[in-house]
């Protein structure tokens, strides 16, 4: 079966990240069609870059880039929920990202932005960073607002219809990742 992890792109206090992450896992899981897996960046501790090789050459020197390592190769697809700090994604993420480069070829992946403009520049920004290391993104993406789909910024309560942009999003993500084992086969 084709394993999604449903990765929370913020580590910050007060984040909204984690339930944004939950609801989509949590639709994700009633498909049936893969088994979803929530990947909270939190739970990995991921200092500022700290190896000495670059992460093309696959060579780890400290446990939680090993751990990372074997997190991100046993799945097959990403679901990214990000947050937009400053028309971009977090930096968390992103250093999470660079850690890794094998680990990410020829998967698929999927999108979940929030913010003022519903995260769009951030996945812009992830769509590019993630073509370097070969994930194949897909086009449908969600964009949730922090005016609309947030109570006082912070209380999710997402619109009825973007559970119709999720479910568009993983039919893709899924389809997509099956396709791409061949590849790594």
């Amino acid at each position: 079966m084709i394993k999604v992890g449903v990765i929370v792109g913020s580590t910050r206090p007060g984040r909204n990240g984690e339930a944004v992450a939950r609801w989509v896992h949590d639709l994700a899981v009633k498909r049936g069609d893969a088994d979803y897996e929530l990947v909270d960046l939190e739970d990995y501790a991921l200092p500022h870059l700290d190896e000495p090789l670059p992460a093309a050459a696959g060579q780890y020197e400290h446990d939680h880039t090993r751990r990372w390592s074997q997190a991100i190769a046993a799945l097959d697809a990403f679901v990214f929920v990000t947050p937009e700090y400053n028309r971009s994604t977090s930096g968390v993420l992103k250093t999470a990202i660079d850690f890794l480069y094998a680990e990410w070829a020829n998967k698929a992946a999927g999108f979940v932005g929030y913010g003022v403009n519903g995260g769009a520049r951030a996945v812009e920004h992830l769509r590019q960073i993630l073509g370097t290391v070969s994930v194949a993104a897909v086009a449908p993406q969600v964009a949730l607002s922090i005016h609309d789909d947030f109570e006082n910024y912070s209380a999710f309560r997402p619109a009825a219809h973007h559970e119709d942009a999720v479910r568009r999003m993983l039919d893709e993500v899924v389809s997509w990742a099956g396709a791409l084992r061949t590849i790594r086969a």
